[in-house]
């Protein structure tokens, strides 16, 4: 538990070969809530091929912003939501990206209880502390409003996104939703909003919510898409959390990028991720030409 919260408040990691061997080298920038899978695949990636690797988990869109305002261009993206790629990078940073993984919104806790019937007043007291994610750094900040819209009409009760916004105020939001596990086993946040994943790498009780609502279902993407929010000026809509990679146009690296992604969407890719809770895809969808 101390080494999962430890490892999510630290921005960067690097390892790879051993003294005096060749290595190559490898820079991935991740999202926050695949910090620990990715970590872990790359652990074992390096340990058969000697590469030097560093890695870097931030929200989604305060990563794609490392490329787009700040120039800093890696080997490899694995962002939490699959739609910043076309939405922020393309074509200019991308030409492609590949669906990989799925999620969906829990209620994360380590003290009291709430229940599928009464979350939604005990999220609402006053005195109860909220944590969310930043929506203009983090899809899991976004994604949160989404679900709040979608409760308040599965539930029928006007008003509850609203409630729910004034309960969960600026000072509980963090960068990113992975930041706050360690706020919940603290008990410095009553409740917190996250990603199933990250709730079960941490060890934290959650709450799992109607399929109508939790954004995991791909069956319901038409009622997802009822629920809208504007992060700065571009509109997002509700859908079904999807995750995706890419390696940018000009990386550094791009054959050990194409190695490792390979490596990443194989069986023993696959196999790995899912150890470390992420709901990885069956087959891959690649999405733009092929290189």
């Amino acid at each position: 538990m101390v080494s999962f919260c430890h490892f999510f408040l630290t921005s960067s990691l690097v390892f790879g070969a051993p003294a005096g061997a060749p290595a190559d080298t490898l820079t991935v920038f991740d999202a926050g809530s695949l910090a620990l899978p990715v970590k872990v695949a790359l652990d074992s990636f390096a340990a058969h091929t000697h590469t030097v690797v560093q890695q870097e988990n931030a929200g989604s869109l305060e990563t794609a912003r490392k490329l787009t305002e700040l120039g800093r261009i890696p080997d490899v993206l694995a962002l939490a939501d699959y739609e910043v790629f076309p939405r922020y990078l393309m074509p200019k940073y991308v030409t492609w990206y590949t669906e990989f993984a799925r999620n969906r919104m829990v209620i994360t806790y380590t003290k009291g209880s709430i229940t599928a019937d009464n979350w939604f007043d005990v999220l609402a007291k006053p005195g109860v502390e909220v944590g969310r994610s930043d929506p203009r750094l983090d899809p899991a900040g976004y994604r949160a409003l989404l679900v709040w819209q979608l409760a308040e009409k599965y539930y029928k009760r006007p008003g509850l996104a609203d409630r729910l916004l004034s309960n969960a105020p600026a000072r509980n939001m963090r960068p990113k939703s992975a930041d706050l596990t360690a706020l919940v086993q603290t008990g410095d946040l009553d409740y917190a909003w996250e990603y199933e994943s990250v709730a079960q790498a941490a060890g934290l009780s959650y709450l799992t919510l109607p399929k109508q609502i939790d954004l995991g279902d791909p069956g319901e993407a038409q009622t997802y898409g009822e629920a809208s929010v504007r992060v700065d000026t571009v509109l997002v809509r509700g859908e079904p959390i999807v995750y995706g990679l890419s390696i940018p146009t000009h990386a550094p690296h791009p054959g050990t990028a194409k190695q490792f992604v390979d490596f990443l969407l194989s069986a023993e890719g696959r196999v790995i991720l899912r150890r470390a809770h992420l709901d990885v895809l069956d087959t891959p969808i690649r999405v733009g030409p092929r290189s």
